[in-house]
């Protein structure tokens, strides 16, 4: 007698075939709920394991998802945003969770991170987070394309960006913190993050400032917009330029939480009171933000949600199912930075 039970005998057990039994232990949508169910219960009632190894070289595919990530300056030696790391623990969580092996490492775009991940079997497909300079990673997703690579990434989505992406409504994100502002009594605004192509989630949470303003009929000084990337460092130095400018301001909004960071030291060595004087909201409600003193008026991105999407969105590309750009809704996060309503003299 064998000592271990196969997925024929399952297939047996549960009167279907046993390429039915293999899609089911998948959780292949191809297989109804109540089959999948009944095929995953024999299985365990017959201590079955599916041999990994031999499935995977009879469908010529890896087990494994490649999740590669772009090196941030940061200040620890982590070299991650920490808005990536609760995205970080669902993908690994949602992987699992579908029977996939997780593959991380960095990326950087002076190596070949892009090439041959597929080809030589490593993974089945990628996922991307983080890109730095945009433009000069476009080339890299088009190069991924051109080898019929299966990726999802992180991000904004354009007609100019290749490939599938999963992202935030940044537009309507940006516009909710400074509607907020304004509501509070805010007239003197000032953006801290970039503008353009080379950051796109940022230029959209810009795009989503000015139409907040001019909504509400709030004069908008294309001055008052300031570069900087997203770390403490870059929030401090932008915001002590402004400030050195004797700009008159009521309301900073920055285009991340680590720039508001920063822009909160600039603003205390200026002597100017929080929320008192300038009150000031961040983007992406990562730990620390709510540890701030004051507290930071944020907006919340769907991190958890965020990692199951790209996990499940990349291997339906991988089984060859249509896979649609999404974009998830976001939530304002208010907290004591922009205080109570306000006049301004």
């Amino acid at each position: 007698m064998r000592d271990k039970a196969t997925s024929f005998d399952i297939a047996h057990r549960a009167g279907v075939s046993q390429s039915t039994v293999s899609r089911a232990l998948r959780n292949s949508p191809l297989v109804n709920l109540e089959t999948r169910e009944k095929v995953q219960a024999i299985a365990a009632e017959l201590n079955y394991k599916v041999d990994k190894n031999a499935s995977n070289l009879r469908r010529q595919q890896s087990g494994t998802l490649a999740l590669l990530l772009f090196e941030d300056p940061t200040s620890d030696d982590s070299l991650i945003n920490p808005f990536f790391l609760s995205m970080l623990g669902s993908i690994t969580k949602a992987s699992a969770k579908a029977g996939y092996d997780l593959l991380v490492s960095f990326q950087n775009l002076n190596d070949d991170w892009h090439a041959e991940y597929e080809d030589s079997n490593k993974a089945d497909g990628l996922i991307l987070l983080g890109y730095g300079d945009y433009v000069d990673y476009r080339n890299k997703l088009s190069k991924l394309e051109e080898q019929k690579t299966h990726f999802v990434r992180w991000g904004a989505h354009d007609v100019d960006h290749p490939g599938i992406s999963i992202g935030s409504n940044n537009v309507q994100g940006g516009f909710d913190i400074t509607q907020h502002m304004i509501n509070l009594g805010r007239k003197k605004f000032a953006f801290i993050g970039g503008a353009d192509k080379h950051c796109p989630e940022f230029l959209d949470r810009y795009i989503g400032f000015c139409n907040a303003l001019k909504n509400s009929g709030l004069p908008h000084d294309s001055s008052l917009q300031i570069e900087a990337i997203s770390t403490e460092d870059s929030g401090y130095q932008a915001t002590s330029a402004l400030l050195a400018e004797g700009k008159s301001i009521d309301a900073l909004v920055c285009a991340s939480d680590l720039i508001a960071m920063g822009a909160m030291r600039a603003l205390r060595e200026h002597k100017l009171t929080i929320p008192e004087q300038v009150a000031i909201a961040g983007y992406d409600n990562i730990p620390i933000s709510s540890f701030a003193n004051p507290a930071l008026t944020t907006v919340q991105q769907n991190t958890k949600l965020a990692g199951e999407i790209l996990v499940d969105s990349l291997i339906k590309l991988i089984n060859g199912q249509e896979v649609p750009q999404t974009l998830m809704p976001v939530d304002l996060v208010v907290r004591q930075s922009c205080g109570i309503a306000f006049s301004s003299l």
